[in-house]
């Protein structure tokens, strides 16, 4: 009994020593880990291309559920207080300027994500492909997560005051601050807005890489269709 069960031991891991031989040598199976950096940087590339470009459109953020970006719970108990005393206008032209300041500021985004896809590796590219439906878009969002901050808030703070948010946001304010029995607040609504619209970009790429993934048929190149059917 005690050599069957050492034979299968024995089996095992060679059979996990030549599943991670394969795995570590995909030109073996006909795909090499030159190809699989480009496909992987291509796939984000038509994430970038087709989903981020859809949230600088006019509405961009607005009108897409996934990443309309609503109110802090400091703003939210403004909100409310506003459409309770007949105010629903102002309220909701305070919430769409947020949004429109968000759109502006992802227009800054592209060059930084180019220069991070360019920067993915053969070990990289590697973990990537084998790892979860997200993998690609967490790679992105390590390299790029702080520069995209620190180049958002100073457009976002600028978008905010070319789409008039700063002022119509000021004007809620006052008048929020202006009637009894109520708190008065000052949120930081560029570093707000600038948090929202980064997690915005994030789903939106992952959106493009799960399809990619799952579906054969968003596998729109030559490339993606032999790298990605590595991880089928």
């Amino acid at each position: 009994m005690k050599k069957i069960f050492l034979v299968f031991i024995v089996l095992i891991f060679s059979s996990c020593a030549q599943l991670q031989t394969i795995a570590e040598n995909y030109p073996q199976i006909g795909v090499s880990n030159t190809e699989i950096a480009s496909g992987l940087r291509q796939a984000l590339d038509m994430g970038i291309e087709k989903q981020v470009t859809k949230l600088t459109q006019e509405n961009g953020f607005y009108n897409n559920e996934l990443v309309r970006i609503t109110l802090p719970p400091e703003l939210q108990k403004i909100d409310k207080t506003l459409r309770d005393v007949g105010l629903d206008a102002l309220a909701d032209e305070g919430l769409k300027v947020l949004n429109r300041a968000a759109e502006e500021a992802v227009k800054e985004a592209t060059p930084i994500f180019v220069d991070a896809v360019k920067e993915i590796t053969f070990y990289d590219a590697r973990d990537i492909l084998l790892g979860p439906d997200n993998a690609a878009t967490l790679y992105l969002t390590n390299k790029t997560q702080e520069p995209l901050y620190n180049k958002f808030k100073p457009v976002v703070a600028s978008s905010l005051d070319k789409v008039g948010a700063t002022e119509i946001w000021a004007t809620i304010i006052k008048r929020y601050n202006n009637l009894p029995l109520t708190n008065d607040v000052n949120p930081d609504l560029a570093d707000y807005v600038s948090d929202q619209a980064l997690d915005g970009v994030y789903t939106m790429i992952a959106i493009e890489e799960r399809e990619i993934r799952e579906k054969v048929s968003a596998r729109s190149t030559a490339l993606l269709k032999r790298v990605f059917a590595l991880q089928d």
